[in-house]
Protein backbone atom coordinates (compact mmCIF):
# COMPACT_ATOMS: atom_id res chain seq x y z
CA UNK A 1 0.00 0.00 0.00
CA UNK A 2 2.35 2.66 -1.24
CA UNK A 3 -0.31 5.20 -2.14
CA UNK A 4 -0.78 8.08 0.30
CA UNK A 5 -3.63 8.50 2.75
CA UNK A 6 -5.08 11.57 4.42
CA UNK A 7 -4.76 12.22 8.13
CA UNK A 8 -5.33 14.99 10.65
CA UNK A 9 -2.40 16.63 12.42
CA UNK A 10 -1.61 19.79 14.38
CA UNK A 11 0.90 22.46 13.38
CA UNK A 12 1.52 23.49 17.01
CA UNK A 13 -0.30 23.40 20.32
CA UNK A 14 -3.35 25.62 20.61
CA UNK A 15 -6.99 26.02 19.63
CA UNK A 16 -8.92 24.47 16.78
CA UNK A 17 -7.04 26.64 14.29
CA UNK A 18 -3.96 24.39 14.63
CA UNK A 19 -5.77 21.37 13.15
CA UNK A 20 -5.03 20.57 9.52
CA UNK A 21 -5.14 17.67 7.06
CA UNK A 22 -2.09 16.26 5.32
CA UNK A 23 -0.99 13.40 3.11
CA UNK A 24 1.10 10.59 4.56
CA UNK A 25 2.10 7.05 3.56
CA UNK A 26 -0.29 4.30 4.56
CA UNK A 27 1.36 2.60 7.56
CA UNK A 28 2.55 -0.97 7.24
CA UNK A 29 1.44 -3.30 10.05
CA UNK A 30 4.34 -4.60 12.08
CA UNK A 31 4.47 -8.02 13.74
CA UNK A 32 1.43 -8.45 15.95
CA UNK A 33 -0.43 -5.54 14.34
CA UNK A 34 -3.40 -5.21 12.02
CA UNK A 35 -3.97 -2.39 9.57
CA UNK A 36 -7.48 -0.96 9.82
CA UNK A 37 -9.18 1.11 7.15
CA UNK A 38 -10.91 3.66 9.35
CA UNK A 39 -14.66 4.05 9.08
CA UNK A 40 -15.24 6.11 12.24
CA UNK A 41 -12.93 7.52 14.90
CA UNK A 42 -13.94 8.73 18.34
CA UNK A 43 -13.18 12.26 19.53
CA UNK A 44 -12.21 12.17 23.20
CA UNK A 45 -11.07 14.55 25.92
CA UNK A 46 -7.42 13.38 25.67
CA UNK A 47 -7.45 14.49 22.01
CA UNK A 48 -8.41 17.99 23.11
CA UNK A 49 -5.74 18.02 25.79
CA UNK A 50 -3.12 16.78 23.32
CA UNK A 51 -4.06 19.53 20.88
CA UNK A 52 -3.66 22.07 23.69
CA UNK A 53 -0.29 20.69 24.78
CA UNK A 54 -1.62 19.42 28.11
CA UNK A 55 -1.29 15.67 27.47
CA UNK A 56 2.32 14.48 27.26
CA UNK A 57 2.67 11.50 24.96
CA UNK A 58 4.25 8.23 26.07
CA UNK A 59 7.61 7.58 24.46
CA UNK A 60 7.50 6.01 21.02
CA UNK A 61 3.85 6.61 20.11
CA UNK A 62 2.62 8.51 17.05
CA UNK A 63 1.83 12.20 17.54
CA UNK A 64 -1.32 11.77 15.43
CA UNK A 65 -4.40 12.05 17.62
CA UNK A 66 -7.17 9.50 17.99
CA UNK A 67 -7.42 6.73 20.57
CA UNK A 68 -10.26 4.63 19.17
CA UNK A 69 -11.78 3.63 15.86
CA UNK A 70 -13.87 1.10 14.01
CA UNK A 71 -13.35 -0.12 10.49
CA UNK A 72 -12.26 -2.99 8.28
CA UNK A 73 -9.07 -5.02 8.55
CA UNK A 74 -7.00 -4.15 5.47
CA UNK A 75 -3.79 -6.11 6.17
CA UNK A 76 -2.20 -8.36 8.79
CA UNK A 77 1.23 -8.14 10.32
CA UNK A 78 3.32 -11.22 10.96
CA UNK A 79 2.08 -13.59 13.62
CA UNK A 80 -1.48 -12.26 13.82
CA UNK A 81 -4.15 -14.85 14.52
CA UNK A 82 -7.87 -14.45 15.06
CA UNK A 83 -8.42 -11.77 12.43
CA UNK A 84 -8.71 -11.87 8.65
CA UNK A 85 -8.63 -9.21 5.95
CA UNK A 86 -12.16 -7.88 5.58
CA UNK A 87 -13.16 -8.37 9.23
CA UNK A 88 -15.02 -5.48 10.84
CA UNK A 89 -13.43 -4.50 14.13
CA UNK A 90 -13.15 -1.77 16.70
CA UNK A 91 -9.91 -1.04 18.53
CA UNK A 92 -8.15 0.94 21.19
CA UNK A 93 -5.17 2.58 19.51
CA UNK A 94 -1.95 4.00 20.90
CA UNK A 95 -2.73 7.07 18.78
CA UNK A 96 -3.22 7.57 15.07
CA UNK A 97 -6.97 7.02 14.67
CA UNK A 98 -7.41 10.44 13.02
CA UNK A 99 -6.40 8.94 9.70
CA UNK A 100 -7.84 6.93 6.82
CA UNK A 101 -5.70 3.96 7.86
CA UNK A 102 -4.27 3.05 11.25
CA UNK A 103 -1.97 0.24 12.39
CA UNK A 104 -3.15 -1.19 15.71
CA UNK A 105 -1.89 -3.95 17.98
CA UNK A 106 -4.13 -6.93 17.23
CA UNK A 107 -4.44 -7.67 20.95
CA UNK A 108 -6.19 -4.30 21.39
CA UNK A 109 -8.82 -4.96 18.72
CA UNK A 110 -12.28 -6.41 19.33
CA UNK A 111 -14.86 -7.88 16.99
CA UNK A 112 -18.03 -5.86 16.58
CA UNK A 113 -20.66 -6.97 19.10
CA UNK A 114 -23.70 -8.57 17.47
CA UNK A 115 -26.17 -5.91 16.41
CA UNK A 116 -23.64 -3.05 16.39
CA UNK A 117 -22.91 -0.83 13.40
CA UNK A 118 -19.41 0.46 12.73
CA UNK A 119 -20.42 3.88 14.06
CA UNK A 120 -21.81 2.36 17.26
CA UNK A 121 -18.73 0.19 17.71
CA UNK A 122 -16.42 3.18 17.27
CA UNK A 123 -17.88 4.64 20.46
CA UNK A 124 -16.83 1.63 22.55
CA UNK A 125 -13.05 1.12 22.89
CA UNK A 126 -11.72 4.12 24.80
CA UNK A 127 -14.55 4.20 27.32
CA UNK A 128 -14.87 0.42 27.68
CA UNK A 129 -11.16 -0.14 28.30
CA UNK A 130 -10.97 2.78 30.74
CA UNK A 131 -14.13 2.10 32.74
CA UNK A 132 -13.82 -1.69 32.82
CA UNK A 133 -10.19 -1.68 33.95
CA UNK A 134 -10.61 0.99 36.61
CA UNK A 135 -14.00 0.15 38.07
CA UNK A 136 -15.11 -3.42 37.33
CA UNK A 137 -12.49 -5.77 35.86
CA UNK A 138 -10.99 -7.02 39.12
CA UNK A 139 -14.16 -6.84 41.20
CA UNK A 140 -13.56 -3.28 42.36
CA UNK A 141 -17.35 -2.72 42.43
CA UNK A 142 -19.76 -5.45 43.44
CA UNK A 143 -23.45 -6.17 43.00
CA UNK A 144 -25.64 -4.24 45.43
CA UNK A 145 -23.12 -1.42 45.97
CA UNK A 146 -23.53 2.21 44.93
CA UNK A 147 -21.29 3.93 42.37
CA UNK A 148 -21.12 7.71 42.05
CA UNK A 149 -20.22 8.78 38.50
CA UNK A 150 -19.05 12.33 37.89
CA UNK A 151 -19.58 13.67 34.38
CA UNK A 152 -22.53 11.34 33.95
CA UNK A 153 -23.28 12.26 30.33
CA UNK A 154 -19.72 12.02 29.06
CA UNK A 155 -18.77 8.98 27.05
CA UNK A 156 -16.98 7.61 30.11
CA UNK A 157 -19.93 8.41 32.35
CA UNK A 158 -22.59 6.76 30.20
CA UNK A 159 -20.45 3.65 29.78
CA UNK A 160 -19.98 3.38 33.54
CA UNK A 161 -23.71 3.76 34.16
CA UNK A 162 -24.61 1.18 31.52
CA UNK A 163 -22.16 -1.46 32.79
CA UNK A 164 -23.07 -0.86 36.44
CA UNK A 165 -26.76 -1.30 35.70
CA UNK A 166 -26.09 -4.61 33.95
CA UNK A 167 -24.06 -5.84 36.95
CA UNK A 168 -26.66 -4.90 39.58
CA UNK A 169 -24.81 -1.86 40.92
CA UNK A 170 -26.80 1.25 41.91
CA UNK A 171 -25.63 4.51 40.38
CA UNK A 172 -25.75 8.22 41.15
CA UNK A 173 -24.55 10.64 38.47
CA UNK A 174 -23.62 14.31 38.64
CA UNK A 175 -24.64 16.47 35.68
CA UNK A 176 -25.15 20.16 34.97
CA UNK A 177 -28.67 20.64 33.59
CA UNK A 178 -32.15 19.16 33.34
CA UNK A 179 -31.59 17.62 29.90
CA UNK A 180 -28.53 15.75 31.14
CA UNK A 181 -30.45 14.64 34.23
CA UNK A 182 -33.04 12.98 32.00
CA UNK A 183 -30.32 11.17 30.03
CA UNK A 184 -28.60 9.61 33.05
CA UNK A 185 -31.98 8.62 34.47
CA UNK A 186 -32.57 6.66 31.26
CA UNK A 187 -29.44 4.67 32.15
CA UNK A 188 -30.85 3.92 35.60
CA UNK A 189 -29.00 6.54 37.63
CA UNK A 190 -30.16 8.91 40.33
CA UNK A 191 -29.40 12.33 38.85
CA UNK A 192 -27.80 15.15 40.85
CA UNK A 193 -27.39 18.64 39.41
CA UNK A 194 -24.04 19.75 40.79
CA UNK A 195 -24.77 23.36 39.82
CA UNK A 196 -27.80 23.65 42.10
CA UNK A 197 -27.15 21.00 44.77
CA UNK A 198 -24.30 19.97 47.04
CA UNK A 199 -23.59 16.61 45.44
CA UNK A 200 -21.96 15.18 48.57
CA UNK A 201 -25.04 15.85 50.67
CA UNK A 202 -27.32 14.52 47.93
CA UNK A 203 -25.32 11.29 47.69
CA UNK A 204 -25.33 10.85 51.47
CA UNK A 205 -29.13 11.15 51.41
CA UNK A 206 -29.15 8.13 49.10
CA UNK A 207 -26.94 6.05 51.38
CA UNK A 208 -23.50 7.27 50.34
CA UNK A 209 -21.16 5.91 47.68
CA UNK A 210 -19.14 2.70 47.84
CA UNK A 211 -17.21 3.77 44.75
CA UNK A 212 -16.65 7.07 42.97
CA UNK A 213 -15.55 7.36 39.34
CA UNK A 214 -14.01 10.82 39.17
CA UNK A 215 -13.05 12.71 36.01
CA UNK A 216 -12.88 16.06 37.84
CA UNK A 217 -10.05 15.57 40.32
CA UNK A 218 -8.76 18.16 42.75
CA UNK A 219 -11.77 20.42 43.20
CA UNK A 220 -14.04 17.46 44.04
CA UNK A 221 -11.73 15.48 46.29
CA UNK A 222 -12.93 16.78 49.66
CA UNK A 223 -16.58 16.33 48.72
CA UNK A 224 -15.84 12.84 47.40
CA UNK A 225 -14.41 11.88 50.78
CA UNK A 226 -17.42 13.40 52.49
CA UNK A 227 -19.93 11.13 50.73
CA UNK A 228 -17.73 8.01 50.52
CA UNK A 229 -18.79 5.08 52.68
CA UNK A 230 -16.39 3.12 54.85
CA UNK A 231 -14.15 0.83 52.78
CA UNK A 232 -15.08 2.94 49.77
CA UNK A 233 -13.02 3.36 46.62
CA UNK A 234 -12.21 6.48 44.60
CA UNK A 235 -11.16 5.89 40.99
CA UNK A 236 -9.31 8.94 39.65
CA UNK A 237 -9.19 9.00 35.84
CA UNK A 238 -9.47 12.70 34.96
CA UNK A 239 -8.46 16.07 36.29
CA UNK A 240 -10.74 18.65 34.68
CA UNK A 241 -10.96 20.36 38.07
CA UNK A 242 -7.20 20.38 38.60
CA UNK A 243 -4.65 17.87 39.81
CA UNK A 244 -4.13 19.46 43.24
CA UNK A 245 -6.65 18.76 46.03
CA UNK A 246 -6.65 21.67 48.48
CA UNK A 247 -7.17 21.17 52.22
CA UNK A 248 -7.54 17.40 52.17
CA UNK A 249 -8.34 15.87 55.55
CA UNK A 250 -6.00 12.87 55.53
CA UNK A 251 -7.53 11.56 58.75
CA UNK A 252 -10.83 11.10 56.94
CA UNK A 253 -9.09 8.79 54.43
CA UNK A 254 -7.83 6.65 57.30
CA UNK A 255 -11.07 6.65 59.28
CA UNK A 256 -13.07 5.59 56.24
CA UNK A 257 -10.43 3.04 55.19
CA UNK A 258 -10.67 4.64 51.76
CA UNK A 259 -8.80 3.19 48.80
CA UNK A 260 -7.75 5.71 46.19
CA UNK A 261 -6.46 4.62 42.80
CA UNK A 262 -5.64 6.50 39.63
CA UNK A 263 -4.60 5.63 36.12
CA UNK A 264 -4.53 6.78 32.54
CA UNK A 265 -5.10 4.25 29.78
CA UNK A 266 -2.43 5.59 27.46
CA UNK A 267 0.37 4.97 29.95
CA UNK A 268 -0.48 1.27 30.28
CA UNK A 269 1.81 -1.11 28.43
CA UNK A 270 0.77 -3.46 25.65
CA UNK A 271 0.43 -6.49 27.93
CA UNK A 272 -1.89 -4.60 30.27
CA UNK A 273 -4.09 -3.42 27.41
CA UNK A 274 -4.17 -6.93 25.96
CA UNK A 275 -5.33 -8.31 29.32
CA UNK A 276 -8.12 -5.73 29.46
CA UNK A 277 -9.17 -6.60 25.91
CA UNK A 278 -9.27 -10.30 26.81
CA UNK A 279 -11.46 -9.58 29.82
CA UNK A 280 -13.78 -7.43 27.69
CA UNK A 281 -14.14 -10.24 25.14
CA UNK A 282 -15.01 -12.73 27.84
CA UNK A 283 -17.24 -10.70 30.12
CA UNK A 284 -18.50 -7.55 28.40
CA UNK A 285 -19.00 -8.26 24.69
CA UNK A 286 -21.68 -10.90 25.43
CA UNK A 287 -23.58 -8.34 27.52
CA UNK A 288 -23.31 -5.79 24.72
CA UNK A 289 -24.55 -8.35 22.19
CA UNK A 290 -27.61 -9.37 24.21
CA UNK A 291 -28.52 -5.81 25.16
CA UNK A 292 -27.86 -6.17 28.88
CA UNK A 293 -25.45 -3.24 28.56
CA UNK A 294 -27.20 -0.38 26.79
CA UNK A 295 -25.64 1.07 23.65
CA UNK A 296 -23.57 4.26 23.90
CA UNK A 297 -25.25 7.60 23.37
CA UNK A 298 -24.24 9.30 20.10
CA UNK A 299 -24.10 13.08 20.23
CA UNK A 300 -23.08 13.79 16.64
CA UNK A 301 -21.07 12.50 13.70
CA UNK A 302 -18.88 14.96 11.76
CA UNK A 303 -17.16 14.39 8.42
CA UNK A 304 -13.46 13.98 9.18
CA UNK A 305 -12.74 17.13 7.17
CA UNK A 306 -14.77 19.04 9.79
CA UNK A 307 -12.56 17.98 12.68
CA UNK A 308 -12.18 21.59 13.83
CA UNK A 309 -15.95 21.83 14.28
CA UNK A 310 -15.96 18.54 16.19
CA UNK A 311 -13.22 19.81 18.50
CA UNK A 312 -15.10 23.08 19.00
CA UNK A 313 -18.12 21.05 20.10
CA UNK A 314 -15.95 19.19 22.62
CA UNK A 315 -14.43 22.47 23.80
CA UNK A 316 -17.90 23.76 24.71
CA UNK A 317 -18.45 20.82 27.02
CA UNK A 318 -22.20 20.74 26.43
CA UNK A 319 -22.31 17.54 24.38
CA UNK A 320 -24.05 14.43 25.64
CA UNK A 321 -22.34 11.13 24.85
CA UNK A 322 -19.88 10.57 22.06
CA UNK A 323 -18.62 12.64 19.14
CA UNK A 324 -17.37 10.78 16.04
CA UNK A 325 -15.41 11.56 12.89
CA UNK A 326 -16.71 9.89 9.71
CA UNK A 327 -13.96 8.63 7.40
CA UNK A 328 -16.29 6.73 5.06
CA UNK A 329 -16.60 9.70 2.70
CA UNK A 330 -13.80 11.53 0.94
Amino acid sequence: MSQPMQRINISRFGGIEVLHTESAPIPQPQAGEILIKTAYAGVNRPDIMQREGKYPLPEGVTPIMGLELAGEVAALGAGVNGFAVGDQVCALTDGGAYAQYCAVKAAQALPLPDGYSLAEAAMLPETLFTVWANVFMDGQMREGETLLVHGGTSGIGITALAIARALGIRTVATVGNAEKMRVVEQYGAIAVNYKTDDFAQAVKQHGGADGILDVVGGSYFAQNLECLNKDGRIFLIGFMGGNIAPEVNLLKIAVKRARITGSTMRERNSDEKAAIAHSLRERVLPLLANGSIAKPHLHRVYPWTEVATAHAEMDKGTHIGKVLLDFTQG
